[in-house]
Order: C-alpha cells, then structure tokens, then sequence
C-alpha cells in the first residue's frame, strides 16, 4: 500500500529492476502487478487518502483453501477481521486479519490469481518475518488458524524465534520482538527481498531518497540491512551467504 504509486514504482525499478502491468481501474482500483524478469514479484495499490494516517506499507499475504472458513477460525482464535472477504473478479478472494499480537496478514483464496512466481532470486521476496509483541499467541494463532507446523530455533530469555517449516524448507519466522518494537510499534510483518550486493543496494536506496532503519550487517543467513522507502514503507534486503 502506498501514497504515492509513481514515486514507489520509480524507486522499487532503480532498486530491484522491476516492470509493471496496472489492472483495470473500474475493475481492480489500478492495482499493478510488479514483475522480474517476467515473473510476478509483488503487488503495489494506491493506499485510501481519505483514510488519514494508514501508513504506507508492505503487505504479508497467506494462501488459504476457504477464506471464509479461514476468518471465522482466526475470530474464533482471538484475532480480528479488518477486511472482510471480497472477491476480486476474476482473480480470487483476499481478506485481511489482525492477529492477537496486532500484526496485520493478508489471506488469499486462489482464482485466476495464484500469488507470485518469481521467490528467492535476486529482486524477489526471499523471507516473510512476523516481529510481534506476543510470541506465545502468535504461535499458537498461525498454528492453529493456518495449520502452520512451526520449528523452534532458539528459545532463550534474548531471543526467541520460530519458523515455518524446518532448516532449508523453512519459509517464514516468528520472532519475539517484545524487547525490539519501540512501545507506540505495533507487532508487523516485514518482507525481505533478495540482492545480489547488500551494500550497493543500500547505496542506491539512499541515493533514491530511502532511509536506512538497519545498517547492513553479515548473519548466518546472509547480509541483511532494513529500509523506508521514500513514502515510508518498511522492508528488508537480504544477500544470500556465497555458495
């Protein structure tokens, strides 16, 4: 979701190398499709300027077999509907939940639209990171609302962390970030998306206007560092660690 499409598309293009397609207004609100090297990537949609103070932001969205099953168990497992279902002609379902922790995820029920083709390759999303304020009833939530089998990777007083899946396959995390989200921070997930280089990325980040909220650092998984872009949407690069 963003304030300024031009601006976001000028900035993700310089980044990532991404083209687009934007959908029939009447039909789709002008949502446009983000594409590397021909694959779909992402997603960019004109936030509501009538709805003063929704950030720009980017977006988390789970695959779900029925959508309406799906945000009944999330009601039922202590999380809120901020959108209702709705269908998306000719495309599929989309909702969106806030979890107990607060953290916002989209829901998605397949139609012609079937999510992105492009994961894990330079410019694509290679990571989906859920920083809650509620690490128990957040686990407890995606496991038993999205049937999530979760693995813990640590589980000390410092850090807590769990994924999806386990090792290589994992395909998500869930981090206790009680101590890392300023107070007035809500719980929120945050996509990754792969680079090459980290340290060029950031350069020509900042060289288009971005701020940097995480210097680049080297961890296990790579070399990670956190942006704004330059409406504010929060996300995180990561370059993979050398083969």
């Amino acid at each position: 979701m963003t304030s300024d499409p031009a601006k976001a598309k000028e900035f993700y293009t310089a980044l990532f190398g991404w083209t687009y397609e934007t959908g029939d207004v009447e039909k789709y609100g002008g949502y446009t499709m983000a594409f590397k090297d021909g694959k779909s990537v992402a997603g960019l949609m004109q936030s509501d300027q009538n709805d003063a103070g929704y950030p720009d932001m980017w977006s988390t969205y789970l695959r779900v077999e029925d959508i309406d099953a799906t945000v009944a168990a999330a009601t039922a497992a202590g999380g809120v509907t901020y959108l209702a279902p709705m269908d998306v002609p000719e495309q599929g379902k989309m909702a969106m939940l806030g979890d107990p922790g607060g953290a916002s995820v989209g829901v998605w029920e397949f139609g012609g639209h079937t999510g992105f083709q492009a994961h894990a390759v330079s410019g694509a999303a290679n990571w989906h990171e859920l920083w809650t304020k509620d690490y128990p009833a957040a686990l407890k939530f995606y496991q038993d609302v999205f049937g999530w089998k979760t693995s813990v990777m640590s589980d000390t007083p410092e850090f807590k962390y769990s994924t999806l899946g386990e090792g290589p396959d994992a395909t998500a995390g869930i981090m206790d970030a009680t101590g890392d989200l300023p107070e007035q921070a809500p719980s929120n997930w945050l996509v990754y998306f792969q680079v090459d280089d980290a340290d060029g990325a950031v350069a020509t980040a900042l060289s288009l206007g971005a701020t940097v909220i995480q210097a680049a650092e080297d961890t296990p998984f790579g070399r990670l560092a956190g942006l704004t872009d330059p409406t504010g949407a929060m996300f995180k690069i990561m370059q993979p660690p050398a083969q």
